[in-house]
């Protein structure tokens, strides 16, 4: 059987995007990475109160997406 049909070239591109894509998610995460720092930074220039509300934002956050996790898991 000959192999270089058209479905060939399909792997070809699977394989390839298989290997771009650890790329992609460092980039994805280092831009991530960069907004939170500079969110961060402005936030902390706010002062104590608005930190501590986004605190509390954020770790309600941080229990709701679990909790969603917990619930659509199974």
């Amino acid at each position: 059987m000959d192999e270089s049909g058209r479905g060939s070239s399909v792997f070809a591109e699977e394989a390839l995007l298989g290997l771009l894509l650890p790329f992609w998610q460092v980039v994805i995460g280092a831009v991530v990475l960069v907004v939170l720092v500079l969110s961060v930074g402005r936030l902390a220039r706010r002062g104590k109160s608005r930190m501590t509300t986004a605190l509390l934002v954020t770790a309600a956050a941080i229990v709701g997406f679990a909790v969603i996790g917990v619930l659509l898991e199974g």
